[in-house]
């Protein structure tokens, strides 16, 4: 947590697509600077094949979730098709100069993935060597779009395992924020150890609970103020396709509520590097893979 008395609400924006970062990263970075606010773009940097996405119709809880969230008004047919009858442009050359727009505004920027669908759907199938060449891949776009090394990794659909934390020590990232949780921790899985930090978002993403008739829209501001508490980790993750384009309005009014109940919105560097700073106090905890409540599939959380 920051050193200071402020509840403070860190915001990690994931930007999986082509459309995402052309059309929802500069109304983001608006919204940003009229209401002085800092937050962390991780980006996807390789190619977009979100078209992919196809194969998680066998995916538990797949068909619930695409029906509650408009996904074809959400990413537009183009980007449904890339990967399959259309090839999905390189996103990171393509549109590196728009990433760094972020950057040049005052933002955190990071990695997000490579090929966002690749990863969170094969994760667990590539070997060791062939994460640590996706995660170099990462790193290289990442250095030639910023000319500065990545300093943080948040994997795409919360999928991280053995290989990856290994990946990410011998990238030399500052932290990572792979996972579900609710305090910073350092990760082991079963007797292995890990160095890097990570960062875990502790808040519901908006479209796990948009859609459910036990989360009503209109109430859903409130319920997301009601569950930011002080002397507690906060970090919630936004999407630019969601919360960038579709639903900007009601994200701008959601933010507006958060100043206005004196909640400091901060990069998840700030919550990292205060963690760091008390290092020793900073648990060493599992990582586990569960289910999260409105998402499909395994995602890696935060054990004991």
């Amino acid at each position: 947590m920051p050193e200071n008395s402020h509840t403070t609400l860190a915001i990690k924006i994931d930007v999986d697509t082509a459309r995402g970062t052309v059309a929802g990263v500069p109304t983001l970075l608006s919204i940003f600077k009229e209401l002085d606010i800092e937050a962390t773009f991780l980006f996807s940097l390789g190619p977009d094949n979100t078209g992919r996405a196809i194969k998680r119709i066998f995916r538990p809880g797949f068909f619930s979730k695409v029906s509650r969230t408009s996904v074809l008004s959400v990413y537009g047919l183009r980007t449904l098709l890339y990967g399959t009858l259309l090839k999905g442009p390189h996103i990171g050359r393509k549109y590196g100069h728009i990433m760094r727009l972020a950057k040049d505004a005052g933002h955190e920027v990071g990695i997000h993935t490579y090929d966002h669908i690749h990863w969170q759907d094969n994760l667990h199938n590539m070997t060791q060597p062939q994460v640590r060449a996706e995660v170099t891949k990462c790193c290289e776009v990442f250095q030639d779009i910023f000319n500065m090394p990545a300093q943080t990794m948040g994997a795409a659909g919360w999928q991280a395992n053995k290989a990856s934390l290994a990946a990410y020590d011998d990238a030399g990232f500052l932290y990572a924020s792979d996972t579900r949780g609710t305090t910073p921790f350092f990760p082991k899985i079963q007797q292995k150890q890990f160095k890097t930090l990570q960062i875990p978002t502790t808040l519901p993403t908006l479209d796990e609970l948009v859609g459910r008739p036990e989360y009503p829209f209109e109430d859903l501001h409130t319920y997301y103020l009601s569950l930011i508490k002080p002397n507690q980790l906060n970090v919630l993750t936004i999407h630019t396709e969601l919360e960038g384009m579709h639903y900007l309005d009601w994200f701008k009014e959601l933010l507006v509520k958060v100043k206005d109940a004196d909640i400091q919105i901060v990069s998840v560097k700030t919550v990292a590097l205060s963690a760091l700073k008390q290092k020793g106090k900073v648990p060493n905890c599992q990582l586990i893979q569960k289910e999260i409540d409105g998402r499909s599939g395994l995602l890696a959380c935060q054990g004991e």
